[in-house]
């Protein structure tokens, strides 16, 4: 935090002072340029002189802000270091704020105009050089502090060390739940660190707020990015909101309850105060029923019977007023399972048809059976087998005899020479029989040509040149 640039990340970042009333060139007024800062909506709209605000916004370490005079009319912007008045000394801070914004922020935080401490001047080199180097030190001069708080056996935390500008004054920022003895660490601190001494206790939410982390919603505490002011948050606004009141799931970084409890609970007090209390009961010809559950979104209350707790029946809060006004008159109602009435069931259509898991698979696979189930053991006799193949085998339709079928044609053999002379080797009476069935083949190759059989045309050699 420097200049409130973009690059204002960095302790040790600064882009100097500015003799214009611009600014720093990279100040982002937006509102994203650093944690906690201002959009200023009216910083295009230029105001007379003489009504011209002469109170703005100076924003210093972490989230402390505070509202100082230009007394001299310094030409300002937001992202300006200035250097202002402090006791004792003088501090280093960057604007925040300027224009008519800052009347209705003193007025919001009840900042009274008489309490205002002014503005020396714009930040000089030699104030940013002495203002780097003490922010330097912070960290491991609060390394020390904590050990020195240890070892005088003081039940608080240091969380966190803010330097003044000028260096000479250092506040230390603790937690802790009782009292503490400050007597003998003050003496301590004044002999560790040769500075004047500010103690300043803060709560568990402040401090999630200077350290900073990320929520269980997965974003930047809301502490630490725009929430100023902590509202207390109790145990019947998560009741309020039908939540099980669980420490895990509704403390925050901490300790305590989730501020965003209370950013729901004005929507839910509304909606309930059209429900019946939770403390009903209903009279019934069967018995007493009381409530048990409370639906704010679907309008409905759960009930049970006193005997039989295990069963429950849900109505709408229109006829459950209804039924409250008829034990107003001394009427029992009919039984919770009379009164139930069945739910109609809505189709739900899948418009974009991605929710089949089977939407891959090609159809009719599951048609394919494994065909060994009806196999029989090894072990059984070959007379059982045959009979269990013909039991399980479908009736085969009768072949037609050979008359019947189509006449192939007949294509010539070729056969293998060496497979001819092996089978002449092992039978020497078949020797003439071959002979007359490859000559037979060979008469009908002669007779019937190939028409598959590519003709090739006979190449001749060229003819010598004899002049060559």
């Amino acid at each position: 935090m420097s200049c409130g640039c973009k690059t204002s990340g960095d302790s040790a970042h600064s882009c100097g002072p500015k003799k214009t009333a611009n600014g720093c060139e990279n100040v982002d007024t937006c509102g994203n340029s650093y944690k906690l800062s201002v959009f200023d909506w009216l910083s295009n709209i230029n105001n007379p002189a003489p009504n011209r605000c002469d109170f703005v916004e100076v924003r210093f370490k972490n989230d402390r802000k505070s509202f100082y005079k230009n007394v001299n009319n310094i030409p300002l912007h937001i992202g300006s270091v200035v250097t202002v008045e402090s006791s004792p000394g003088h501090d280093v801070g960057v604007i925040s704020l300027t224009g008519e914004l800052v009347k209705i922020q003193m007025k919001k935080k009840k900042f009274s105009e008489e309490s205002v401490q002014k503005i020396y001047r714009l930040a000089n080199q030699k104030d940013l050089e002495v203002w780097q180097e003490a922010r330097k030190k912070e960290e491991t001069v609060k390394i020390e502090a904590r050990k020195i708080a240890h070892r005088l056996g003081l039940e608080m935390k240091i969380t966190d060390v803010e330097y003044q500008g000028d260096a000479s004054k250092v506040t230390f920022y603790y937690t802790a739940d009782n009292r503490v003895d400050f007597r003998q660490l003050i003496k301590d601190y004044a002999g560790a660190f040769r500075t004047k001494i500010d103690m300043k206790q803060i709560g568990f939410r402040q401090e999630a707020a200077k350290v900073g982390g990320i929520g269980s919603c997965g974003r930047e505490l809301c502490c630490s990015t725009w929430l100023t002011d902590f509202r207390s948050v109790n145990t019947n606004v998560a009741r309020y909101q039908q939540l099980s009141i669980n420490p895990q799931k509704l403390a925050g970084q901490c300790g305590k309850l989730k501020c965003c409890l209370n950013y729901e609970l004005d929507s839910y007090l509304d909606a309930l105060s059209n429900f019946p209390s939770s403390s009903t009961t209903l009279d019934t010809e069967k018995g007493r029923a009381f409530c048990i559950k409370i639906d704010v979104f679907k309008k409905k209350m759960w009930f049970a019977y006193v005997e039989n707790s295990i069963a429950w029946y849900d109505f709408d809060i229109d006829l459950v007023k209804k039924l409250i006004a008829k034990n107003k008159r001394g009427e029992k109602t009919l039984p919770l399972e009379e009164l139930k009435q069945p739910e109609t069931s809505f189709a739900s259509i899948d418009l974009i048809q991605e929710n089949n898991v089977d939407r891959f698979e090609k159809k009719g696979r599951g048609n394919n059976k494994n065909r060994n189930q009806n196999r029989p053991n090894n072990n059984q006799n070959n007379q059982n087998q045959g009979q269990k193949k013909n039991n399980n085998r479908p009736e085969r339709q009768e072949r037609p005899e050979r008359s019947d079928r189509p006449q192939k044609q007949e294509r010539p053999q070729n056969q293998n020479p060496n497979n001819q002379q092996k089978q002449q080797k092992n039978n020497p009476q078949q020797k003439p029989q071959l002979e007359k069935v490859e000559a037979a083949a060979d008469s009908q190759v002669d007779k019937k040509p190939n028409p598959n059989k590519k003709k090739f045309k006979k190449k001749f050699p060229p003819k010598k040149d004899n002049n060559a």
